[in-house]
């Protein structure tokens, strides 16, 4: 079934998430480094634990850290431990998680974001197994596999120098990418009566009434763009703010910052500036239009380039409500999704 039920449960049976999930199978017991792609809630942290435990390290250690939440400075004798003595108030001598996933599995979140010093001690854990702890000279061997996952190309981040590619090539023996919610509609119902039905065993309900038609549409419209973690709160937020279980699910709020009350955004225009003055400002880019070409160009690529940004603008301005972006721009709902097509943000 698709992603974040129980922490070791996956739910789907769309085509491309059971392809994803033979991949998965065919990988966990290979011991061998892998990486898993995907947009932000996606449910990569459960394929990576998937992956160890479908692995022959499965009743071993099976470790997670999120890279991009620790500081350069800490990320080091996170991962590799330290000395006592190697900085101030190491007093003690401490493991890292390498130790502590020894014969087991190591998850590293947001990998992209590591200093090239800690990819260059990463690369060399995956090649030799050995390190040492920060402040120290004792060679440490440890038996690992790592997991990497990440939501950046990271081949591009290697060709702009901000990821190793020698690492980047060990890292990769293969790659999981992750297919984003809009790329699997017959899962969007399933997963939300799946969440819907927690939620009201949570609430003490005796029965999960269902969806109705409305709420069903506008989920079903919806691009997901926080994906699994976002139908997850949007399913559970419209089952509590429900009150009682006794009729179908009608109200569905997709953004919860949404109000009249909302405190207007910060901006960055001079603290002499008048409204007036900002209108006119305004006035003044919409009729200088999009800015032109300089020399020769292509012009069926720059329509086509305007025409998706059109799209994605108005996608945007309508909280990727499909149905009200078509509204929008005076298409038909089947001409809309048509252009996304073409254009590749469907």
């Amino acid at each position: 079934m698709a992603t974040m039920a129980k922490q070791d449960q996956i739910i789907g049976n769309s085509a491309s998430f059971l392809d994803l999930m033979d991949q998965i199978s065919r990988a966990a017991p290979l011991d061998r480094p892998m990486l898993v792609i995907g947009e932000r809630g996606t449910g990569k942290e459960l394929i990576a634990a998937r992956l160890h435990y479908l692995s022959g390290r499965w009743n071993r250690n099976f470790q997670k850290m999120n890279c991009a939440a620790l500081a350069e400075s800490l990320l080091e004798s996170e991962l590799f431990g330290y000395e006592p003595g190697a900085f101030t108030g190491a007093r003690n001598r401490r493991a890292g998680r390498f130790e502590a996933a020894d014969e087991g599995s190591l998850f590293l979140d947001e990998i992209g974001t590591m200093s090239m010093a800690a990819q260059e001690k990463l690369l060399r854990v995956i090649e030799y197994g050995e390190f040492e702890r920060v402040g120290g000279t004792d060679t440490i061997n440890v038996d690992v596999r790592v997991i990497g996952a990440t939501n950046i190309d990271l081949p591009a981040a290697a060709d702009a120098g901000e990821f190793r590619h020698d690492l980047l090539d060990r890292l990769a023996f293969d790659v999981i990418t992750v297919p984003p919610l809009r790329e699997r509609p017959e899962d969007i119902m399933l997963l939300a009566e799946h969440f819907g039905m927690a939620m009201a065993r949570e609430l003490e309900w005796l029965v999960f009434p269902g969806f109705s038609r409305t709420a069903t549409e506008a989920m079903m419209d919806y691009a997901w763009p926080g994906n699994i973690r976002e139908l997850k709160n949007v399913v559970e937020r419209a089952i509590y703010r429900a009150w009682d279980g006794e009729a179908p699910i009608c109200d569905i709020v997709f953004d919860p910052f949404e109000s009249p009350f909302r405190p207007p955004a910060k901006t960055n225009r001079p603290q002499n500036t008048t409204p007036e003055d900002n209108a006119d400002q305004q006035e003044d880019v919409a009729k200088a239009g999009p800015c032109l070409p300089e020399g020769p160009f292509d012009l069926r690529s720059q329509v086509c380039e305007f025409e998706k940004t059109l799209y994605g603008h108005a996608l945007k301005v309508n909280r990727h409500n499909q149905r009200k972006a078509a509204e929008h721009v005076g298409l038909s709902y089947d001409q809309f999704r048509h252009g996304l097509k073409k254009h590749g943000l469907l």
